[in-house]
C-alpha cells in the first residue's frame, strides 16, 4: 500500500507494549514466560489456515502489544524478528491511512544504551510545544532495573518518523524511595493540567497493593514524584498498562488527554499481571489535588466493569482529533501451545480498534468496531423476520463463513417465561460455563454458532440467555468455546458478561466479527464485549459454516440480519491461503 501523502495532525499517543519478562533470563519480575531455546528458532514455514485475514499481526514471528502514532496512524509495537515467542524484542513499525490496510517500516527502536541495553518495553507517547512527539517508554538498565526513558525523532520532516533518537540524559525516572524496581513501567500519555504542568503515570505496586505512581514536570525533562498515586487498590497486584484519560458526559465525540471540565468524567484502566485480564473504573479526577476518586458504584478489583470479558489484554486508548474520537486497541495472546507458535511461526493478533465512548446512562463505556473496517465488506446478506421455534438451528448461507462480519437483532416476544436468576450468580464466566449452549433454558440460549463443521462437532458459540431477577431482567452474553475445537491441548475457556439493557421493547442485538482465529463479539451495541481465540480442525475454509440458533423452550425471532463476507486487508497479512479451498484476494472480492 503506497502512503505518500501522511497529512499529520496535532495528536501523538503511542500505545502501551505488553512487554514484561519473568525471573529467570534477566531476574526481572514480570508476566512473560521465558523459552531462551525457542526465542530465536526461525521459522521456515509459516501455518496459513489460523491466520487472520483483516486484522492486524506480523507476516511471522511474535508480535505483542500495539503503539498508535498521529493523525495518519504509526502503529510501533513489541516484535520478535528471530522467532514466535517473546524474546529479542524490537519496536517494529507500521503506518496506516486507516488503521486498517497498513504498511510496514523497519523497527524504530532498539536496546543500545545504558539505560535499556536488556530491553525496551512499553511505553506511550506525547505532542508537546512545536509539535514535538516524544516517546516515554521503559528500559531495562544493567542493573536490571525498570527505569523510564524518552525518545525523541531524528527528522521531523520525515513523514514517517523511521528513525528515533535516546537523549544520553536518560532515564528521566528511576525506581527510587522504596520503588520496587522489578514493578515499574509502562509509562502513559502525559497530559497538562491548567497550572502548565504535565503528569504522567507509572504502573506499580507495593506488596499487593497495586498503584499508579503520579510523576510531574514543567519541562517533560526533569521530573517529580508526586507525594501519593494518582490511585490505588488493594489486593489487585501489580498494575501494568496504565491508561487514564477524559470521557464526554455531554455527547459521544472524543476528548483530548489534557481536557478536563464540568462536563467529563475520568477513566482509570489497569492490566492485572496477576490475573492477566483487565479492568476499569469511571470516576472524578480532582486536579487540584491530583487525586482520582472511582465512583461509589463501581467495583475498584478484579470483579469490576472490563472493556472486553474474553481474551484481551495490553489495551491502549488515544484521542484521534482527525475524527473527534477516542480509539481502543487490545492485544490478543494465542490459546495453543509454545510449540504450536513455533510450527505455525507467529504469535499474537491485534483487535479491531474500537471508539470507546461513555455510555448514556453514565456507569459504563461502549465500544464499536471503527467505521473503516466496514470497506472490506463484500457480498452484503440481508435476512428479515425469521422466525426461531424451540430447538431450531439455521444455516446463514451466501457468505464465507470463516472471514465475515455479522450483525443480528432479535425480538423476544414475551419475557414471562424467563428463568429466576439467582443472586448468588455473580460471576458472568463461571454461570456460561455452567449453561453452555447445548444447555436448554426458557429464553436461550440463542445466538450465532461461527466457524462451525457441518456435523457440529466443531463449533464457537456466542449467545444470550435472559433471566428474571426481582426488578429485573438480567441478560447474560456468552461466548463458548468448549467446542471449538477437536484438538485436546488447546486452552477453550468460556467466557461471559452480564449486559445492562433495557428489554422493555423485547429487542436485543450481536455484532461478531469472524476471522479465521479470532472472533470480537459486541452484545448490544458494544455494552459487552468478549473476544475469543479459536483454532478448529475441520471448521477450516470452505468446511466452516454459520448458523444461528435457537436452544431455549420459548420461541423467538430474527427481526434483522445483516452479514457479509470481509476481503483481505492490505497489511502485513498478505500472504497465500494454503491449506484452505478459500482464496481471498488482498483489495478484492472472495472467489470460491
Amino acid at each position: 500500500m503506497a502512503i505518500s501523502k501522511l497529512v499529520f495532525t496535532v495528536i501523538m499517543v503511542l500505545f502501551l507494549f505488553y512487554s514484561s519478562s519473568l525471573l529467570g533470563e534477566n531476574g526481572v519480575e514480570s508476566s512473560h514466560v521465558l523459552y531462551p531455546h525457542l526465542k530465536s528458532v526461525k521459522t521456515s514455514i509459516v501455518d496459513k489456515r489460523y491466520r487472520t485475514g483483516y486484522h492486524f499481526q506480523p507476516p511471522k514471528h511474535w508480535i505483542n502489544g500495539p503503539m498508535y502514532y498521529n493523525g495518519v496512524y504509526h502503529l510501533f509495537y513489541q516484535y520478535n524478528p528471530k522467532g514466535a515467542k517473546w524474546g529479542n524484542i524490537v519496536w517494529a513499525h507500521s503506518v496506516s491511512t486507516d488503521m486498517i490496510n497498513w504498511m510496514p517500516l523497519k523497527p524504530a527502536i532498539y536496546p543500545s544504551k545504558l539505560f535499556d541495553i536488556n530491553g525496551c518495553w512499553s511505553g506511550s507517547a506525547t505532542i508537546l510545544p512545536g509539535n514535538l512527539p516524544a516517546i516515554l517508554y521503559t528500559g531495562i538498565d544493567p542493573e536490571e532495573r525498570q527505569v523510564q526513558n524518552i525518545a525523541f525523532p531524528k527528522n521531523l520532516s520525515d513523514p514517517h518518523l523511521t528513525e528515533w533518537d535516546k537523549p544520553d540524559y536518560n532515564p528521566i525516572v528511576e525506581p527510587i524511595d522504596g520503588i520496587n524496581s522489578s514493578s515499574f513501567r509502562d509509562p502513559t500519555t502525559a497530559w497538562r493540567g491548567s497550572d502548565g504542568w504535565w503528569r504522567v503515570l507509572v504502573g506499580s505496586k507495593t506488596r499487593k497493593r497495586g498503584q499508579a505512581i503520579l510523576y510531574r514536570s514543567r519541562d517533560f525533562k526533569n521530573w517529580l514524584k508526586a507525594p501519593r498515586p494518582l490511585h490505588s487498590s488493594l489486593g489487585t497486584g501489580m498494575w501494568e498498562c496504565p491508561d487514564f484519560y477524559p470521557v464526554s458526559t455531554k455527547g459521544e465525540h472524543g476528548l483530548n488527554t489534557s481536557y478536563n471540565g464540568d462536563d467529563v468524567k475520568h477513566v482509570l484502566k489497569v492490566s492485572l499481571d496477576d490475573k492477566k485480564f483487565e479492568y476499569y473504573t469511571i470516576g472524578k479526577y480532582m486536579h487540584e489535588m491530583d487525586l482520582y476518586v472511582p465512583d461509589k458504584t463501581l467495583a475498584d478489583n478484579s470483579s469490576g466493569l472490563r472493556y472486553d470479558y474474553g481474551k484481551y489484554y495490553a489495551s491502549k486508548t488515544f484521542f484521534d482529533d482527525a475524527k473527534n474520537r477516542r480509539i481502543l486497541w487490545g492485544w490478543v495472546n494465542e490459546s495453543d501451545s509454545v510449540t504450536d507458535d513455533v510450527t505455525k511461526g507467529w504469535a499474537g493478533v491485534q483487535t479491531i480498534p474500537r471508539v470507546v465512548r461513555l455510555d448514556k446512562n453514565g456507569k459504563q463505556l461502549v465500544q464499536w468496531p471503527i467505521a473503516e473496517v466496514e470497506t472490506l465488506r463484500r457480498k452484503p446478506l440481508h435476512l428479515h423476520h425469521k422466525k426461531l421455534k424451540k430447538g431450531e438451528l439455521f444455516r446463514i448461507k451466501g457468505i464465507i463463513a470463516p472471514q465475515a462480519d455479522v450483525e443480528v437483532e432479535f425480538h423476544l416476544p414475551s419475557l414471562e417465561k424467563a428463568e429466576i436468576f439467582d443472586p448468588s450468580w455473580v460471576d458472568p464466566q463461571i454461570l456460561c460455563s455452567q449453561k453452555g449452549a447445548k444447555v436448554e433454558g426458557s429464553i436461550g440460549p440463542f445466538g450465532l454458532f461461527v466457524l462451525a463443521s457441518e456435523s457440529l462437532d466443531e463449533y464457537t458459540a456466542v449467545f444470550f440467555r435472559i433471566f428474571k431477577a426481582k426488578d429485573k431482567h438480567v441478560v447474560l452474553m456468552c461466548s463458548d468455546q468448549s467446542r471449538s475445537t477437536l484438538r485436546t491441548e488447546v486452552d477453550k475457556t468460556t467466557y461471559g458478561a452480564f449486559v445492562d439493557v433495557d428489554l422493555r421493547h423485547g429487542k436485543l442485538s450481536l455484532r461478531s466479527l469472524i476471522d479465521r482465529s479470532i472472533v470480537e463479539s459486541f452484545g448490544e451495541g458494544g455494552k459487552a464485549c468478549i473476544t475469543a481465540r479459536v483454532y478448529p480442525t475441520k471448521a477450516v475454509g470452505r468446511h466452516a459454516h454459520l448458523y444461528a440458533f435457537n436452544y431455549g423452550s420459548e420461541p423467538l425471532k430474527i427481526l434483522k440480519l445483516k452479514a457479509w463476507t470481509m476481503i483481505y486487508a492490505r497489511t502485513l497479512n498478505d500472504l497465500p491461503t494454503e491449506g484452505t479451498e478459500i482464496q481471498l484476494e488482498q483489495g478484492n472480492e472472495v472467489k470460491g
